[in-house]
């Protein structure tokens, strides 16, 4: 029988998430990456004041980020029986969360953290994560969300002004895992070098930037046998009308492990249409 991970009600299949990240994590991308085997697919960001259309074959995890409480009301109301889990949005770094006020700018925010976790815990049964970033108050903030219900923590243990750069603080994610008793999920740069170690420490695990262009990373980590392409992708891609725009940023991302990828990508700026997308890919026998 296979092994299943829990996660508050969820049974899940997987230990590895599809992390939240705002351009690539479009539907397609999330379908591709359930099928290479993750356990949850996170959304890119979206605010509860937005009119964005939003696809839900992979039940996914919506990730929110938000300054308040306005609008979560009626957002969760209406997608509650779509969504596997919802998330806030604690570890944006980027320049607009610092203008605005959100991500892991609202770290800075106890009470108002406090009142947005109480209002969502209460509008659902389905679990209820935070993201978070390393900060002063990053401890603080698990052991309160626990205090509210919250079934996971989230951890990038880089400070927002790191943002994606150096190394992330290994021990830091470590010592904030043991101050509470809900599962955390690690994020940051994980690896089959460090990939014991982390599964080791950490019950989840979020694979973000090594996810973009290869999907099939979650095939290999479960030991499932799919093969996964571009083609792939292109197939979901077609279903869901993706913008070419996205299309074109995926296409360049899957010559990422290829020794001629920068030739690759100097073709594929060129490209204007699908069609020529396709006939790159067929010239150079890519999949």
């Amino acid at each position: 029988m296979k092994k299943r991970y829990k996660l508050g009600n969820l049974n899940l299949k997987s230990r590895f998430f599809l992390a939240p990240m705002l351009e690539p994590n479009d539907i397609a991308f999330r379908m591709l990456c359930k099928k290479a085997g993750a356990g949850l697919t996170y959304t890119g960001m979206i605010n509860p004041l937005s009119k964005q259309k939003i696809f839900f074959d992979d039940k996914p995890a919506i990730q929110l980020f938000c300054v308040d409480t306005k609008g979560i009301r009626d957002f969760m109301t209406r997608y509650d029986s779509k969504v596997s889990l919802w998330d806030l949005n604690l570890g944006c770094p980027s320049k607009l969360a610092g203008r605005l006020g959100f991500g892991s700018f609202l770290q800075e925010d106890l009470k108002m953290i406090e009142k947005i976790l109480r209002l969502m815990r209460s509008l659902t049964l389905k679990p209820v994560t935070i993201k978070l970033r390393k900060s002063s108050n990053a401890i603080k903030i698990a052991k309160l969300a626990e205090k509210l219900g919250v079934d996971a923590i989230g951890i990038h243990p880089r400070t927002k002004s790191q943002g994606y750069t150096g190394n992330p603080d290994l021990k830091f994610a470590i010592k904030l895992k043991n101050k509470v008793k809900i599962p955390v999920i690690y994020s940051g740069n994980f690896n089959k070098k460090n990939s014991e170690e982390i599964l080791n420490n950490f019950d989840f695990i979020f694979i973000g930037r090594s996810a973009i262009g290869n999907p099939g990373i979650f095939s290999e980590l479960v030991a499932k046998k799919n093969k996964i392409s571009f083609k792939d992708y292109l197939r979901f891609a077609k279903k869901y009308k993706i913008f070419f725009r996205t299309i074109k940023m995926h296409a360049m991302h899957f010559t990422k492990n290829n020794p001629n990828a920068k030739k690759l990508r100097a073709s594929l700026l060129k490209v204007k249409s699908i069609k020529e997308i396709k006939k790159v890919y067929n010239q150079k026998n890519l999949h």
